[in-house]
């Protein structure tokens, strides 16, 4: 790495609001004892202390830091009545430069996990929140952070690649839309957010914490391991520590992973930790043991599991049915966007290649699909310039967008956790949507654990006639190596049953 150190003249140390943690920075977090490798100091690290070129300014003519709001700003601006029973950004005693993004973004009263969590987490405790998706959790921790970074700026030297705040979520899409939020939040700040992901160039990530200063570092478990382990990053002074979807992790195997991680930031009670997941399970409850201090606990029960604004379908088909009731209901009218889920990357796959055959523009979303060419598919989706989205639950779990009129479940998920979340990615925002699941003979064994989650039966219903009509013949590219005995639905001949968890 490019071994460089910054010192920002400006930064001056502000006392702690009663009752906050203290944070670890200056000659507090020097003194503050390490457990494993985080006890090695500055020169213990062995880094290139090449200085780089100050301007007058005293900051590193490499760490331009975005500049500040040209316009004054005050929060008369921004009026919001009080109302019983709901909490008011205006009540937390949030830096100006925080209210105008919240302003900007709309915000008026908290969502109730932000507005439980907050008044905890402001004053420095640690949190363990259970929370699903789409509830309000991603700007509660990030607020916390931001509002403690702008409170406490460091006072003293950073190293290149030296973050602050480090958020940990299990999939790329997830990490760029926490990304995405916090530049959102921080765009009246200097704060630097960085991202570390797979599947994108090195040398570009690289670059960037080596020429810009990380306050707000957010990554994947694998890719934040290739950089601490290169040592071109830096998690020894980390100040808060935020795991997100826990559950998810585990299910996909990261907790080593996560574990090793965790090993490299200071002990738990010299950092302020968030912890959430939407299920807790003995195996979650034992890491929020391990990596939490006296935690807050905060639990969110969504007042119904599956939302009142989406309709849901039930369709009993057969196997061959399911790829003509597919292409059927992308041509309705009513169909503005539509995103459908499978259980495999293979069968994602091989749906994208028979909805491209027929003239539909569909983007596709799985693991095996580069990062950089994902990212530009989620653009397109979110532009209208495609369609459709195939994906499966991993890919799909950074999906937030707005005005998705439609879900297709082509296979029910195995977790029913999955199948609230994914008919989730409609309904938004107070609109209305519609989600269908094809059930055939290797689906039935799955409604019964999603209806015992819901609470409610799913009434399952034969498809209209008109929907069942065969699309036109076509011939289909398929992918090297993914030629096999298939039907007309895109599936391998003959059901599976049984085998274990899908590769996704």
């Amino acid at each position: 790495m490019i071994g460089k150190f910054f010192r920002r003249s400006t930064d001056k140390p502000q006392s702690a609001p009663e009752g906050h943690k203290a944070t670890s920075s200056g000659a507090d977090k020097a003194a503050a004892p390490h457990s494993g490798n985080e006890a090695k100091s500055g020169s213990g690290r062995q880094r290139n202390r090449r200085r780089s070129g100050k301007g007058d300014s005293g900051r590193s003519d490499n760490s331009v830091r975005k500049p500040q709001a040209q316009t004054p700003w005050s929060l008369d601006e921004f009026a919001v009545p009080e109302q019983e029973g709901k909490v008011r950004f205006h009540d937390l005693d949030l830096p100006l430069p925080l209210m105008h993004a919240i302003a900007d973004l709309g915000f008026q009263y908290a969502s109730p996990i932000q507005g439980q969590s907050l008044p905890h987490t402001l004053n420095g405790h640690d949190l363990v929140g259970k929370a699903q998706t789409g509830t309000g959790k991603t700007a509660a921790f990030l607020i916390t952070v931001i509002d403690d970074l702008l409170k406490h700026p460091f006072d003293g030297e950073r190293y290149a690649g030296e973050a602050r705040a480090l958020i940990i979520a299990p999939t790329r899409e997830l990490v760029m839309q926490i990304a995405d939020d916090a530049k959102n939040l921080c765009k009246y700040t200097d704060l630097e957010i960085h991202t570390l992901v797979g599947g994108m160039d090195y040398q570009k990530q690289q670059k960037a914490l080596n020429e810009r200063l990380v306050d707000i570092l957010v990554a994947t478990p694998g890719r934040l391991l290739d950089f601490v382990s290169n040592r071109d990053c830096f998690l020894d002074q980390v100040e808060f520590l935020v795991i997100d979807e826990a559950d998810r992790m585990l299910d996909m195997g990261f907790i080593p992973q996560v574990r090793r991680i965790v090993r490299q930031t200071p002990r738990k009670t010299h950092r302020q930790t968030m912890f959430f997941s939407a299920t807790f399970t003995p195996e979650v409850d034992d890491l929020v043991e391990q990596w939490t201090a006296e935690p807050v606990i905060v639990e969110i029960e969504p007042e119904r599991v599956a939302t009142d604004t989406v309709t849901q379908h039930v369709y009993l088909v057969s196997g061959e049915e399911k790829y003509p009731l597919l292409y059927n209901i992308v041509q309705q009218d009513d169909v503005e966007s539509l995103i459908v889920f499978a259980n495999r990357r293979d069968q994602c796959r091989r749906l994208h290649e028979h909805l491209l055959a027929h003239g539909i523009n569909a983007g596709l979303l799985s693991g095996e699909v580069a990062q950089n060419k994902r990212v530009r598919t989620l653009e397109d989706f979110k532009t209208g310039k495609s369609k459709v989205l195939v994906a499966t639950d991993v890919a799909g779990r950074g999906i937030h967008i707005d005005g998705i009129s439609h879900v297709v479940n082509y296979t029910l998920p195995e977790e029913p956790e999955d199948y609230v979340h994914r008919i989730g990615r409609t309904g938004r925002a107070g609109k209305s949507g519609t989600s269908i699941s094809f059930a055939c003979e290797d689906d039935a064994m799955r409604l019964e654990p999603i209806e015992a989650l819901l609470g409610n039966k799913l009434k399952c219903e034969v498809p209209p006639e008109t929907l069942l009509v065969a699309p036109p013949k076509v011939e289909v590219k398929y992918s090297s190596g993914d030629r096999g005995d298939r039907d007309r639905g895109g599936n391998r001949g003959g059901g599976r049953r049984g085998g274990g968890r899908p590769r996704r």
